[in-house]
């Protein structure tokens, strides 16, 4: 049934009368004045049966409606995604045929950089910012449409800097594909906008490398900009990483496709992504052996990193170094749960560092480097304490200690071992892949779809679990991890740039066992529009030591 022109209801919770649209009209043609902002953030978009639409988006169906503010997740989602759109509109007004690419995050911003014939950065940077700021001043709309497929490519083709958003079509069947317009300018449509330009007032942009910064506000503050904290090793990484996938070119989504497609050239090169990973971490295990005096390892990241595996991994590569590797499990030094902390809801706090017995630790190693035997505590997560008896330990010459776990890049976890002694390693997956020229990956949805599947296959997790304690994942992470990033000696980054598509065929059907009816099912239909774009890679050619077979199963290693 078409409900255009129709009345339709819908309920909102906390409200006492329902609203009635007329189906066909935009959210933002009859949404009450008094939720235009709530405690000073503004309306970014509406959630409808658990569905993140933008303002501009027409009615059609009855449901329950929720509006987004800036304060929530899926607000800064949407209002991040459309500072880049601004960023895109503007440069293309600017000069048509310039290319223009996003790379990735680095602080609380996304890194750009021009490709071909393209203004300096000295030039470029502040014209750019003045054009952000006339369009934000004008409040131009954020308007959605449909085009025929043919249309689409016709419009891109127009396009300057098009080539990769083309490939990524190449992946697309779709009859009819939604398209936005603003002040003349269109573009394809990756999830909702805010409804004019208006609203996007925080933002700026800064210098950087060969490039720039567009900075925005962090999330804990989403309506005041933070100072910029530089971050030089992630960075190098990434830009590592990034000229790697340049060399086999393999640096967007449509090439992956085109890859996926094709069994020898997919082949050879799974063999070369994780040949590179082996590469690093044999080049990781050379700077450990030319470090006079080390005799710990701390290995530290996010999660769904690969850490366990990581670990392991770099234990052979010690080994054939001519080391001993021993590993500690850092949850054996867990404090009875009765000792746990609580968190600012009350709650246990797993994840602080008070959680764990630190100065036994201390001890422990100060015990062990000294040539003496030493007691290790075995936790035991069913009774939540320990076991009476430990394991007893004692090094050999050519002992190295290994040990893995959140706080290892935190000092005060060791606090009384001499930094001479230590190493330390920080391992995130930091993929390098872009959709397009304009829309990147981000790393954060990869570790979640990562941790989804291996939650499902291993743990018995559902997606909406996983979607569900997401957030507090995330606030651990910036808590415990990200400001220890810097103090580590080597970065290991453990993204593999074919995993999307080897991931995708798990991932979908647990998304789709999300249903409307749940708060996650926003997020669910986010990350299958995302997985949508990519051609599925079997799994049968990955090696059994990846790091991805952590996830997805049958690894060489026990766990």
């Amino acid at each position: 049934m078409s409900y255009h022109g129709k009345k339709l209801t819908l309920t909102v919770p906390g409200r006492k009368e329902p609203l009635y649209p007329r189906g066909g009209e935009p959210f933002e043609a009859f949404l009450p004045g008094d939720m235009a902002e709530r405690e000073g953030y503004p309306l970014i978009a509406v959630k409808v049966n658990n569905q993140t639409l933008s303002l501009k988006q027409r009615i059609d169906i009855n449901g329950e409606l929720k509006p987004v503010y800036l304060s929530g997740r899926d607000g800064l989602n949407v209002y991040r995604q459309s500072l880049c759109f601004l960023t895109e509109m503007a440069f293309h007004r600017l000069y048509p045929q310039g290319d223009l690419v996003i790379d990735h995050s680095l602080g609380n911003g996304f890194y750009y950089h021009l490709e071909g014939e393209r203004p300096s950065p000295e030039e470029l940077v502040p014209r750019l910012s003045g054009e952000m700021k006339a369009i934000v001043e004008k409040d131009l709309p954020i308007d959605l449409f449909h085009l025929s497929y043919p249309e689409t490519l016709e419009m891109i083709r127009r396009r300057g800097g098009a080539e990769k958003t083309l490939q990524l079509m190449a992946g697309l069947n779709k009859p009819r594909i939604t398209i936005l317009e603003c002040g003349g300018y269109r573009s394809i449509f990756h999830g909702p906008l805010v409804a004019s330009t208006g609203i996007l007032t925080h933002w700026e942009l800064t210098r950087y490398a060969d490039g720039f910064l567009l900075r925005f506000p962090p999330s804990r503050t989403p309506m005041e900009m933070a100072p910029f904290v530089d971050e030089p090793k992630l960075f190098s990484i990434y830009q590592e990483h990034k000229k790697w996938g340049k060399v086999m070119d393999i640096h967007c989504v449509g090439q992956l496709n085109g890859l996926a497609m094709d069994k020898k050239k997919r082949e050879y090169f799974i063999l070369a992504a994780e040949t590179l990973h082996e590469q690093k971490m044999s080049d990781i295990a050379h700077k450990i052996s030319r470090r006079e005096g080390v005799k710990i390892v701390l290995v530290a990241g996010p999660s769904s990193s690969g850490k366990t595996t990581f670990t392991k991994r770099m234990a052979i590569n010690l080994q054939a170094q001519g080391y001993d590797p021993v590993m500690i499990s850092l949850d054996d030094y867990y404090l009875p749960h009765d000792q746990t902390p609580l968190d600012e809801e009350g709650k246990p706090d797993y994840e602080a560092l008070e959680a764990l017995d630190v100065p036994l630790l201390n001890q422990n190693l100060l015990d062990l480097l000294a040539g003496e035997e030493a007691e290790i505590p075995v936790f035991n997560f069913k009774k939540g304490g320990r076991e009476e008896k430990g394991r007893l330990l004692k090094l050999r010459e050519n002992s190295l200690l290994i040990m893995e776990g959140i706080h290892g890049l935190n000092e005060k976890l060791t606090g009384r071992i001499p930094p001479e002694r230590k190493f330390k390693i920080y391992i995130s997956a930091l993929t390098q892949l872009n959709l397009d020229d304009n829309n990147r990956i981000s790393t954060t949805d990869n570790r979640m779809i990562r941790r989804m599947v291996r939650d499902y296959q291993f743990r018995g997790y559902t997606a909406h679990t996983t979607i569900r304690i997401w957030p507090s994942v995330r606030r651990g992470e910036r808590k415990n991890i990200f400001p220890y990033q810097g103090e580590a000696d080597v970065i290991f980054n453990s993204a593999l740039d074919y995993e999307l598509g080897v991931l995708k065929g798990l991932a979908e059907p647990l998304l789709r066992s999300v249903k409307p009816t749940e708060e996650e099912y926003s997020e669910a239909c986010r990350l299958l529009a995302f997985l949508n774009y990519f051609i599925p890679i079997p799994s049968e050619a990955i090696p059994n030591l990846s790091i991805l077979r952590e996830f997805v199963g049958n690894s060489g290693f026990k766990y």
